[in-house]
């Protein structure tokens, strides 16, 4: 039995996050179906993160298991001719037994999108969030510089999938623009249900003068997700890196 590492990308828009939904169309599932097709018998995928419907991955990274003997240089293609245009297998790399997409995941980074404009781009349409008051990026990067560090980040966490804890180590929570695009880059060991996309609510929330961005850490401490800003669609958002000891990438 191989283990095998398929690095792919994939846009979200129509599709209920990369997690197997019971009455609704998923990346893992629609995955699992095309490799099936390939390796002929069915699959498991084990994703690098549960991505949430409506959520993009620049990079992603998914694992299963096969009897198959289809050489790693050939599985994206026979695979990529029987997905649809917006899910793409870059590379596949044969594993050791023990690697794990999630388990094996050092860190991750997210990106999430704000198109900065009075006049909204057709472009983006899904693809960023729409925000048409102006925003200063330095203020959301005060706010966002609380986040950098271990804490416990319940008062941005959604209520979803339970954890055994709601602490997590963030590396950097970086946010740039360039003309009308702010970008704003977080990078964690581990992110809780719509965590990015309320952090990011909070930076913008702080910039938009509902609260000092020096109010995060009494937010954070105080772990109420009222007290912080909104969750922010998730067009916005995608899997930007992955971080791995083995060569996946």
């Amino acid at each position: 039995m191989r283990n095998i590492a398929l690095r792919l990308m994939y846009v979200g828009t129509a599709y209920h996050g990369w997690q197997v939904q019971k009455n609704a169309v998923s990346v893992a599932e629609t995955l699992e179906k095309a490799l099936a097709t390939v390796v002929g018998h069915p699959v498991k995928c084990t994703g690098a993160g549960r991505t949430d419907a409506g959520v993009h991955a620049e990079t992603y990274v998914a694992n299963f298991r096969t009897t198959s003997r289809i050489p790693c240089d050939r599985l994206p293609l026979a695979v990529n001719t029987r997905l649809p245009d917006d899910i793409v297998v870059v590379k596949a790399t044969e594993v050791p037994e023990e690697f794990n997409a999630i388990g094996s995941c050092l860190k991750k980074e997210y990106t999430y999108r704000i198109y900065n404009s009075h006049i909204r781009n057709a472009f983006y349409v899904d693809r960023a969030w729409f925000y048409p008051k102006r925003l200063d990026e330095a203020v959301m990067q005060r706010a966002a510089s609380h986040f950098v560090g271990t804490h416990d980040f319940a008062a941005v966490r959604s209520v979803g999938t339970e954890t055994r804890t709601t602490v997590r180590t963030v590396y950097y929570f970086d946010i740039s623009r360039s003309g009308d695009m702010i970008e704003c880059k977080v990078c964690a060991n581990g992110f809780l249900y719509n965590m990015v996309r309320a952090m990011v609510g909070t930076c913008v929330y702080a910039a938009d003068g509902k609260f000092s961005p020096d109010d995060v850490p009494a937010i954070l401490e105080g772990r109420n997700r009222t007290a912080a800003g909104p969750t922010v669609p998730p067009g916005g958002l995608y899997m930007t890196k992955l971080w791995y000891n083995e060569d996946v990438l």
